[in-house]
């Protein structure tokens, strides 16, 4: 039982990690906030969010391979492969958002300038996707914790 509980602790410490980074991008990620300084702290809270979604899958494969109800129960739910398959969706989308935070720090450092109002905008959008993606998880979560489906 204590390794249960650790391993959710683990699992929660690492999705809210995500949640405050993914919050913290989308809240810096604004034309009228935009300077050199928010550039380069956009590509550092970018480097965390990845490293926390990492724990979150590490975490949550541990979860099923040495949980109570073992990887036989987890890896047949349909709930699972949905938690899954909406995680991926999310890390994909975030690409963009990386290569932008990348390539503005690219641009300032090379010549000083800092990205187009309308070019922050996408990149904005792009993360609040994945923010509004990210709240469906835990409903998927909670269902498969209970065991329905």
């Amino acid at each position: 039982m204590l390794l249960e509980s650790l391993l959710a602790y683990a699992h929660f410490i690492a999705i809210f990690s995500v949640i405050v980074f993914m919050t913290s991008e989308a809240a810096l990620c604004r034309a009228e906030w935009m300077n050199a300084a928010v550039v380069r702290r956009l590509v550092r809270l970018d480097l965390i969010y990845l490293l926390a979604a990492v724990a979150v899958l590490l975490s949550g494969l541990a979860r099923t391979y040495w949980g109570i109800k073992g990887m036989g129960w987890y890896w047949h739910q349909p709930l699972l492969h949905l938690k899954l398959t909406l995680f991926v969706i999310i890390g994909l989308i975030s690409i963009k958002p990386t290569m932008s935070f990348l390539r503005w720090r690219r641009q300032l450092d090379a010549d000083g300038s800092l990205p187009s109002e309308a070019e922050i905008r996408t990149v904005r959008r792009y993360i609040m996707v994945e923010a509004h993606l990210l709240v469906l998880i835990p409903l998927a979560a909670t269902l498969l914790a209970r065991g329905v489906i």
